[in-house]
């Protein structure tokens, strides 16, 4: 898959603040696919998306319930498939996919062939000096204007 745009955040803060703006520019319905290896700071990157979307509570992974649901400006559904047996597990994907929140699915790499054409695919990976990578894909349309508004101070 092309990427559109990459980010390079030096601390976790600024991995949250990009999750923020993110936030600001996401609409009811979109689906963001956060792939990367443990660590690589997806848990950080959600909490920064929940800040943005006016989420009070406190975001951690929902690593053993798979997921939480939050309400923000719209509703925040934070999933992690990483301990799912098996992507044929129905936890009724097509209400968060397409229903009237902003639904994040970390390790979604996991569940790649549930998730919807419209998803923005994000990998975290860590830098050689341990800054982190961002990378945004497919290279759309939707994606690209979402880049360029990030890029926008």
């Amino acid at each position: 898959m092309q990427e559109a745009c990459r980010f390079v955040s030096k601390n976790e803060e600024e991995t949250r603040r990009l999750g923020v703006r993110l936030a600001e520019l996401l609409e009811p319905g979109d689906v963001l696919a956060l792939v990367g290896d443990l660590g690589a700071g997806k848990t950080t990157f959600a909490q920064g998306i929940a800040k943005g979307l006016g989420v009070e509570e406190a975001v951690d992974s929902p690593t053993f319930t798979i997921i939480k649901e939050y309400r923000g400006r719209l509703p925040f559904y934070h999933m992690d498939v990483y301990r799912l047996e098996s992507p044929d597990e129905d936890l009724g994907w097509d209400e968060f996919f397409f229903g009237d929140g902003v639904t994040l699915v970390e390790w979604a790499d996991r569940i790649k062939e549930l998730l919807p054409d419209h998803t923005v695919c994000i990998a975290l990976t860590v830098g050689e000096t341990g800054d982190r990578l961002i990378t945004f894909a497919p290279d759309v349309e939707r994606v690209r204007r979402l880049c360029r508004e990030l890029r926008r101070e």
